[in-house]
């Protein structure tokens, strides 16, 4: 199936870049329809624009609750007539409110291998225990913080002398493939959700063509 896709960034919008490069050159199945940040100077809204996407600002600096926020971020992804949101660098928690509107079709690219390090500067997290290694992680959003079930990890090596800086340029490398990669699956059919006996969510693989579930 075609996605259509909603992206929201905060920052540089390099992964939306990604996404953008992988659909003009057909590798993925999808039309951006919006890109949307809660920063008008975000550079990730001149990327949208210089590929003819819409570019709309919703400043969280209007609305007093999250939830208002959402609601008006719901209304600008609906007017464009998405159907899958993707996190490229939001740094916004969602609530209940965009989530109920886009059931299991809000995704999200965090530079973790979760459940280790979620939340803001995971890299920093990663140097400050010490692991030898550490990666990213593209996942469904659920109501936790970045918790939901996982789609897909890629994994770099931390070395010796590494700074902040360094380290999140070699996630991020990573992070554009397996975002991209991600997506393919989902516009494939190939990712399904079920729940365990814990009572936890986790993805499921099904064969390429599948309806999804």
């Amino acid at each position: 199936m075609t996605l259509e896709l909603g992206v929201l960034v905060s920052g540089t919008g390099t992964n939306l870049q990604a996404i953008l490069d992988a659909v003009a050159e057909g590798r993925l199945d999808a039309r951006v329809r919006v890109v949307i940040s809660n920063k008008a100077g975000a550079k990730g809204l001149d990327r949208a624009r210089a590929h003819g996407v819409p570019a709309v600002v919703v400043s969280h600096r209007d609305h007093e609750t999250r939830e208002s926020f959402d609601r008006a971020v719901v209304e600008a992804l609906r007017a464009h007539g998405v159907d899958h949101v993707v996190l490229a660098g939001f740094m916004r928690v969602i609530t209940s409110v965009l989530l109920d509107a886009f059931p299991d079709r809000v995704v999200n690219i965090h530079p973790s291998l979760l459940p280790a390090f979620p939340g803001v500067d995971a890299q920093a997290q990663a140097l400050a225990h010490g692991v030898k290694v550490s990666g990213c992680t593209v996942h469904f959003v659920d109501g936790g913080v970045d918790s939901g079930p996982i789609i897909g990890q890629r994994s770099v090596p931390v070395l010796e002398g590494d700074s902040r800086d360094v380290l999140a340029n070699r996630i991020l490398a990573q992070e554009h493939e397996l975002l991209v990669e991600s997506l393919e699956a989902l516009a494939r059919g190939e990712l399904g959700l079920e729940t365990g006996e814990s009572g936890r969510r986790r993805v499921i693989r099904k064969p390429s063509g599948d309806a999804p579930g």
